[in-house]
């Protein structure tokens, strides 16, 4: 069986979307897959599966989430070598004084077509800054994410609904669990 690391888009934000973890956990294991562990209230959770489509097994996780709770979120996986690989790929990593609780990784449904990246890196969103590799884009928010200069509404049209952010702290957490129940 694979580990599997699953995100989900916008549920529990705001008081919209609502989804408990312990439902969250069900529908996965009404999904056959196994050990189902969430991370926090925002849609994280790890689990081992024999499915090698990761397309098709977003879809059953989000077709599972509509017709339990009447929305369908987006639904991005990875698994813990590609989780690793993006930990690896951290344009940060060199850099003294970064904070990770204000590097965010966005993970994205699909690589980044070369014209939306020129669009995504012409956005004056200094001080902050963006890098975008593969199917993840790096963003560092030196002053916070309380009142950011990076339009999230602007890298939706650019990038489209499917992508969902997670802050560095986060994303290390979730390779942990990912590689605690690969060891297992």
């Amino acid at each position: 069986m694979t580990a599997m690391i699953c995100m989900l888009r916008g549920v529990n934000v705001g008081g919209h979307h609502k989804l408990k973890m312990e439902v969250l956990r069900d529908i996965c294991l009404s999904l056959k897959c196994a050990t189902p562990q969430t991370l926090l209230q925002s849609g994280n959770v790890v689990f081992r599966t024999h499915s090698k489509d990761t397309s098709q097994l977003s879809k059953q996780i989000a077709g599972a989430i509509e017709k339990k709770l009447g929305f369908r979120p987006e639904v991005l996986l990875r698994t813990v070598p590609e989780l690793r690989a993006v930990i690896g790929r951290n344009p940060f990593a060199r850099r003294s004084g970064i904070d990770p609780g204000k590097l965010v990784v966005t993970f994205l449904g699909s690589e980044v077509e070369a014209q939306s990246r020129k669009e995504l890196l012409a956005m004056d969103i200094a001080p902050e800054e963006i890098h975008a590799t593969g199917r993840e884009l790096y963003i560092y928010f030196p002053n916070g994410q309380a009142r950011p200069k990076i339009s999230w509404s602007r890298t939706e049209k650019i990038l489209g609904p499917a992508f969902t952010s997670r802050n560095w702290n986060t994303v290390t957490k979730l390779l942990q669990l990912g590689e605690e129940l690969e060891s297992s």
